[in-house]
């Protein structure tokens, strides 16, 4: 006698659907296709027609409507989250990419999303990558490796000055007086970091120049300590 499958009475079973899922799943991806339509529609309200992108001019339009200045370190931190490759720019993808992961499809929401954008950012594990990308966001030229002097000092208290005042206070007056360096590399940068979060502010006893730090903070280090006698 044929041997009977046990699986054939589930066969109609497997096939089937579950209604109240469906009906779920169809719900929350028209909630997901609404949602970024008006995220699409919130990025042309600000883009340039002509290039297809939020320049410059539309960046400052958003931040009006935001409430905060186009220098707040919190803009920063929007084009990090969106990461923006063009200083000044946002594309549809790097708007849709940002918006989305804030939940945020209205300026409204986008205003109130800016506290715990913040919050994400200064979370160590995020803040080490966004400090990284504010040097690589203002590279403006193409193969440019460094930025200039005065660029970085504003860099430098957007970033670190609201938690290491005086540290970055004199990181910020010893570049604007030494004559050595014209510009800051990647390194350098990455050194600031490092060192306001390692060194001992101000007496500098844990600073150890053997070890593998830039030379600038060398430098610095040695005219910090003349200076205390």
């Amino acid at each position: 006698m044929p041997r009977t499958s046990s699986k054939k009475g589930l066969t109609g079973s497997a096939a089937s659907t579950n209604p109240a899922a469906d009906l779920f799943r169809s719900a929350s991806s028209k909630a997901a296709s609404k949602e970024m339509e008006r995220i699409d529609q919130l990025f042309h309200t600000y883009a340039n027609a002509s290039s297809g992108m939020i320049d410059p001019e539309g960046i400052e339009f958003l931040c009006s409507d935001l409430e905060v200045e186009h220098t707040d370190v919190r803009i920063l931190m929007l084009a990090w989250k969106m990461q923006s490759e063009k200083q000044g720019y946002f594309s549809l993808n790097e708007w849709r990419k940002g918006l989305k992961a804030l939940r945020a499809d209205t300026v409204q929401k986008l205003k109130k999303a800016l506290p715990e954008l913040e919050k994400e950012v200064r979370r160590p594990s995020n803040f080490v990558d966004f400090y990284s990308y504010a040097f690589q966001y203002c590279l403006t030229e193409e193969k440019q490796k460094s930025i200039d002097i005065e660029s970085i000092c504003l860099l430098l208290d957007l970033v670190l000055g609201s938690q290491f005042r005086p540290q970055v206070d004199a990181l910020i007056q010893y570049l604007r007086t030494q004559i050595d360096y014209k510009v800051i590399n990647m390194d350098q940068w990455m050194g600031f970091f490092r060192f306001v979060n390692e060194i001992s502010f101000p007496d500098l006893s844990n600073y150890d120049s053997t070890l593998a730090w830039p030379l600038i903070l060398d430098n610095f280090v040695e005219l910090m300590r003349e200076k205390q006698g």
